[in-house]
């Protein structure tokens, strides 16, 4: 397990960047797997880690398992390589590779667009 000093700091970098609610999270991983035909139960939409991630949301720091743990590492890394934290992009720059990008983030938990705003 990690210590105090390690879990106050990932669980403030984990919350920094996932910065979608946890009722945010699960109505976009619903609508992400949701398809013409069919829209999977709430509780197996999305990615796993996406998941995780919400599980994660839902839970106080005190009980978070090591698998929790290394999720929350895992996206934090990711965020933070794929996102520009301190300059997002503009909502209106309707680039398709912006979008993928954003979708990508989305199910990590991170909105792009939510905190240029």
């Amino acid at each position: 397990m990690t210590d105090a000093l390690e879990l106050d700091a990932l669980w403030e970098d984990f919350h920094r960047v996932v910065n979608m609610t946890s009722a945010e999270l699960a109505a976009w991983l619903r609508v992400r797997d949701a398809d013409e035909n069919a829209e999977p139960l709430p509780q197996e939409a999305g990615t796993p880690t996406g998941q995780h991630v919400l599980a994660i949301l839902q839970k106080r720091r005190t009980d978070l398992t090591d698998d929790d743990l290394r999720v929350m590492r895992r996206v934090v890394d990711a965020v933070v390589a794929q996102a520009d934290l301190e300059n997002e992009p503009e909502p209106e720059s309707g680039d398709a590779e912006d979008t993928r990008r954003r979708h990508r983030l989305m199910t990590l938990g991170h909105d792009p667009l939510k905190a240029a705003r």
